[in-house]
């Protein structure tokens, strides 16, 4: 007993690590601990927005029907490069729904998978998510290709790179919600 009250630390450590390697309880490790680190993302100064080059990007929404970015320009756009067997994806998908569920008539959304259609349509069913999914047709523009994922890219409405975020965030946080609400109030 008295060697439990000394290390139990050590112990709870040492069944922590064997738990990451299990398969069946990894996954939800990763991502209940990136949901855990989770903060805001970070905005790029006005000064650092660079442009987006071209609005030109070819995608398929889940029905097969063909839409492309250029129906964004003018307007604020998220978009997110993710996968379903990515924890940091799975773990910030929560709060982009929460997201979407206030800003989804103001705001264009695009989550951008290159997985298959059947395993796409299965988690988001899974999961009950109700997001705007897209694969992709064509290359995306040079400002957007990342090898990264998740990967997210917030646009104003003249096509200035605003966020250019490499792993989870909290995307409901209330200071990224002003940035929203005051890149809808920009004119252009």
């Amino acid at each position: 007993m008295e060697f439990l009250k000394k290390n139990w630390s050590n112990i709870l450590l040492i069944v922590f690590i064997v738990l990451l390697f299990i398969p069946q309880t990894r996954k939800p490790l990763q991502v209940g601990l990136n949901r855990l680190i989770a903060f805001s993302p970070s905005i790029v100064s006005k000064e650092d927005r660079e442009d987006l080059d071209t609005y030109n990007w070819k995608l398929r929404d889940l029905n097969g029907a063909p839409v492309n970015l250029s129906h964004s320009s003018g307007r604020v756009a998220i978009i997110n490069l993710w996968a379903t067997w990515c924890p940091p994806c799975i773990a910030e998908m929560p709060s982009f729904q929460k997201l979407h569920d206030d800003y989804g008539n103001k705001v264009d959304f695009y989550f951008v998978s290159s997985e298959e259609e059947g395993k796409l349509k299965a988690f988001l069913d899974k999961k009950d998510y109700r997001l705007p999914v897209y694969q992709p047709m064509s290359m995306p523009p040079k400002k957007m290709q990342s090898r990264s994922l998740p990967t997210t890219y917030l646009l104003s409405k003249s096509g200035k790179v605003v966020v250019d975020k490499k792993g989870s965030a909290n995307w409901n946080d209330s200071g990224f919600r002003r940035t929203l609400d005051e890149l809808l109030e920009e004119e252009i």
